[in-house]
């Protein structure tokens, strides 16, 4: 079956905003291609007065009424029928379409190399995008209707919601009403104990939820970055809770959010800790190999772990899964990766080394403008000019209970951006072995997501390459970062692709992939299934005499 590649997600409107966050934004470069897009209309007026007359006729079309603009369907801002009905605002909505289509054409036109072209196209979207009429009162008509029906209310709550945001939020408005949320108590509340806690994890064992079980455990490794119970939100919605229905026995370490105190902490520490989590497991379960499973930055530590026990000959790992996971991050996979440059990742590692961490906030800043339509300019509109409070949404509040990345490990992630150790196998050490992923032969499953402007698919795609296993399978959901990862039995709208084929060159995967429809979960529980062993009795108690249970799941490090 050939596949449209735009379903694929091929540069969507926001694909451009995909970019490492552990580089950042440095806001050095920023003001740089500012002052570029000043500098070319400076040193080609006669082009942009050319484009000025262009956007002049575009406006006198719009002002008679004879414009054919029209905003994209799946573009939020202007649903609301007002935009075509009212004369005035329709008017409002092409001219700033004009202005847009005009920025556009004009950054087409000039004699700019690929990373100047996409620094300005970069800065010209952001600007543009702040400048949208929907981000004022007066050019929001729904904003003014519900100020006029509550008689001003909507806007006193929408002052009072700005100032809580100064205060407490950085200045960004909130995305997420955390009120009806509780970890512990509605979220991440899948059965088990912690049954080995140590200064930088827990490694939490689940309560079996099947009478019978696979010989070989799942070890989950999560990312640094966040806390782990993404897999883990609702009961409906609980990764962990479809695998211990499905007879596996679940283990997942829980990272401890670092302080400035834990600067010192590196990659070769989380590795070794992964190490220890593994021996427990392997202890408890009375068992010689286990599978692995690691997501986004987890990935990354998972696959240096691969890569020394290979060096090792160490076989304690019989399978290992990686979940929107990019391990050979370049430039060129976004746009904005025309950002990073030696002199701002010098930048990034002093403001680490400085605080000792690089803070949470500080992530979650460079998340949102990523994406700023979707997670800074709707929220500014539905939070002050609606005076609304952001929606109790559970994902949103795992993607607000932010951590801190230590100092060292900061570093290191930088430190492989520049070295491309993954990409250039045998030339960077690490624990006493040269990196190379071609010397890991366990079967691998990768997963990602088609709107994943986080760790784009192709490049996960890219990433799974880069192993010497034989056995691979890639599988591609229809969802972004975390949406992918979401995806429980039974939502009618989940769909993926496979290729059974697995192209070298990534552009051939669309031809001749399969669409499947349904949840991946099922595919990978069967993949699971194969490599896990046979069936035994579930334990009836959790933990050994070694590994008592020390508290209850999710622990006490998520609260940190």
């Amino acid at each position: 079956m050939k596949i449209d590649e735009t379903k694929l997600g091929d540069k969507g409107p926001d694909s451009n905003m995909a970019l490492n966050p552990i580089v950042g934004i440095n806001p050095e470069e920023l003001w740089r291609a500012a002052g570029l897009v000043v500098t070319e209309i400076i040193r080609q007026p006669t082009l942009f007065a050319k484009h000025g007359g262009s956007f002049a006729k575009d406006l006198a079309d719009v002002l008679v009424g004879k414009s054919k603009l029209a905003a994209e369907a799946r573009d939020k801002r202007f649903q609301h029928e007002v935009w075509n009905k009212s004369p005035v605002y329709k008017r409002g909505m092409q001219g700033w379409l004009a202005f847009r289509k005009n920025l556009k054409d004009w950054l087409a036109d000039l004699d700019l190399g690929d990373q100047d072209r996409t620094r300005a196209g970069f800065i010209l979207d952001i600007f543009a995008d702040a400048v949208a009429p929907t981000n004022t009162l007066i050019g929001n008509p729904l904003a003014l209707k519900t100020a006029w029906d509550t008689k001003g209310q909507s806007l006193l709550r929408g002052m009072k919601n700005l100032y809580g945001d100064l205060r407490d939020n950085g200045g960004l408005p909130s995305q997420v009403d955390k009120r009806p949320f509780k970890v512990g108590e509605n979220l991440a509340v899948t059965e088990g104990s912690v049954v080995l806690r140590t200064e930088m994890m827990e490694l939490i064992q689940y309560k079996p939820l099947a009478d019978h079980v696979h010989e070989k455990p799942l070890l989950i490794v999560p990312p640094q970055i966040n806390k782990f119970y993404a897999s883990d939100l609702t009961p409906d919605r609980s990764m962990f809770r479809y695998l211990l229905s499905q007879g596996y026995q679940l283990f997942a370490i829980s990272w401890r959010n670092p302080g400035k105190e834990h600067a010192g902490w590196g990659l070769e520490a989380y590795v070794r800790e992964i190490i220890k989590a593994i021996d427990a497991t392997l202890a408890i379960t009375k068992q010689k190999s286990l599978n692995l499973s690691g997501a986004c930055s987890g990935g990354i530590t998972q696959a240096m772990l691969l890569s020394y026990l290979a060096a090792k000959k160490d076989k304690r790992v019989n399978a290992a899964t990686f979940m929107v996971c990019v391990l050979d991050a370049r430039p060129e996979d976004s746009d904005v990766g025309a950002f990073i440059s030696p002199r701002s990742i010098k930048l990034a590692k002093a403001r680490s080394k400085q605080k000792g961490i690089l803070t949470g906030q500080d992530l979650s800043r460079t998340f949102a403008w990523l994406r700023p339509n979707d997670l800074i300019w709707n929220y500014v509109v539905n939070n002050y000019l609606l005076g609304n409070d952001p929606p109790p949404f559970d994902i949103l509040y795992w993607n607000n209970d932010s951590t801190n990345l230590p100092m060292q490990l900061h570093h290191d992630y930088l430190d492989m951006y520049e070295s491309e150790p993954m990409r250039k196998p045998g030339t960077v050490p690490f624990m006493g072995h040269k990196i190379d992923l071609g010397k890991i032969h366990q079967d691998v499953f990768f997963l990602a997501g088609v709107t994943d402007h986080i760790t784009p698919w192709k490049a996960v795609y890219r990433s799974m390459k880069l192993l010497g296993s034989k056995d691979k399978t890639f599988i591609l959901s229809s969802s972004g970062h975390i949406q992918s990862l979401i995806n429980p039995p039974g939502n009618p709208k989940a769909r993926f692709f496979t290729n059974a084929s697995l192209p070298d060159d990534v552009e051939q995967f669309p031809n001749g992939a399969e669409q499947h429809i349904g949840s991946w979960w099922e595919t990978w529980a069967k993949w699971l299934a194969e490599r896990s062993g046979a069936m035994k009795p579930a334990p009836r108690k959790l933990g050994d005499a070694k590994h008592k249970p020390v508290g209850k799941a999710p622990g006490k490090y998520v609260h940190g």
